[in-house]
């Protein structure tokens, strides 16, 4: 699957307009603020129906515009899709796929890899943000496995319901059995999903880590749960079931698991610092990348934000081997188009005053 064009309309500061994206990598390079990181958000949001960078949808229209919109077309052997995008101040979002709202567009999108300042709360946020990116990435691995989460969160917001009608009227415990049982099945698939993505990832991020100079980091997977059944889960959530009537919703399960990223023994999200969380995110990105090659997957479509600054030659170097390996689609970007060695075969738009220009002096036309 390969992105062919971004058109953008009322987004950020970006200027109305197409672009056209090119096999490989594309270096978006130009000042600060001059609209980069607003390029990767637009194309992320057009795909995936959402910003990458805030929760507030309109946040994204530009000062003295109605809305914020913007398409992007896909080609997948030899079909092309168009993915559209729309935030109305008075309407809310609209996301459709060949004009047409779709539950499908996360099985249509290509996946997405992220790298940018804001994403570090991947790394140094709360549990939560790592549950939902391994499940995403256990989904893109192995798409068959997708369904377990999805079952989970059905029984767990059914059970959830349950225990909250108990505490009001105190009748119908018996009825919690079923759903426990509900609970417990699914459950145990997903952290079985989840506990084997993470042992394919856990030795790619180690090794990726050390590339770049993060040394002693590790990624493993952390349930809340010990069962190694679903009726041992079953059993626990027997167990707890006082306490959850106390508290008035479930407690213990997968909805609570942990993936955990430590740097010498420590977890990283209280002690590393700002470079090594920057590490530790690009290499769980290539971690993930790598191992998609592996299976023969399709690559994650990267989306890398100022991500050589802080790193030296050699790891530039290393960074563009990655990148070019095993083909996909990359969008970097850089103050300066010489952030990535020339070695790196790679289309350059130059992006001044939120328009991307074609070629490295940005004295051609307009893409």
């Amino acid at each position: 699957m390969r992105v062919v064009s971004l058109s953008t309309l009322g987004f950020r500061n970006l200027v109305p307009a197409e672009v056209e994206l090119g096999d490989g990598v594309t270096l978006l390079h130009g000042a600060n603020g001059a609209g980069k990181t607003n390029l990767l958000e637009a194309l992320y949001m057009g795909l995936a129906g959402r910003s990458c960078r805030t929760r507030s949808d309109r946040e994204t229209i530009a000062f003295g515009e109605p809305l914020s919109r913007v398409e992007v077309a896909v080609e997948d052997l030899g079909e092309r899709r168009e993915f559209l995008c729309a935030v109305d101040r008075e309407e809310g979002r609209r996301h459709l796929v060949n004009g047409a709202v779709t539950s499908s567009a996360a099985e249509l999108r290509p996946s997405l890899a992220v790298f940018m300042p804001d994403r570090l709360a991947l790394v140094k946020g709360p549990p939560a943000a790592r549950r939902s990116h391994l499940d995403g990435f256990v989904a893109a691995l192995r798409p068959a496995r997708a369904e377990a989460r999805r079952r989970y969160a059905r029984a767990l917001s059914q059970r959830n319901a349950l225990i909250g009608r108990i505490r009001g009227s105190g009748a119908g415990r018996d009825s919690l059995d079923a759903w426990d049982a509900e609970l417990a099945e699914a459950g145990a698939e997903l952290m079985a999903a989840r506990d084997a993505a993470t042992g394919t990832l856990a030795p790619l991020f180690v090794a990726t880590a050390e590339e770049l100079g993060l040394a002693d980091a590790v990624l493993r997977y952390a349930p809340r749960s010990r069962a190694a059944s679903a009726d041992e889960l079953r059993e626990e959530l027997v167990a707890k079931r006082e306490s959850d009537l106390a508290r008035g919703f479930s407690g213990h399960g997968p909805h609570l698991d942990e993936l955990a990223i430590t740097v010498g023994d420590r977890p990283a999200r209280r002690y590393a610092s700002q470079g090594q969380q920057r590490a530790a995110l690009l290499a769980l990105l290539f971690a993930e990348r790598d191992a998609l090659l592996a299976e023969r997957s399709e690559p994650p479509l990267m989306l890398l934000d100022d991500v050589t600054s802080e790193l030296d030659p050699k790891r530039r170097e290393l960074l563009c081997e990655r990148l070019t390996r095993g083909g996909g689609q990359a969008l970097v970007t850089a103050t300066e188009n010489s952030h990535l060695p020339s070695t790196c075969e790679r289309l350059e738009l130059a992006v001044r005053g939120g328009a991307a220009i074609r070629g490295v002096d940005g004295a051609s036309e307009a893409a």
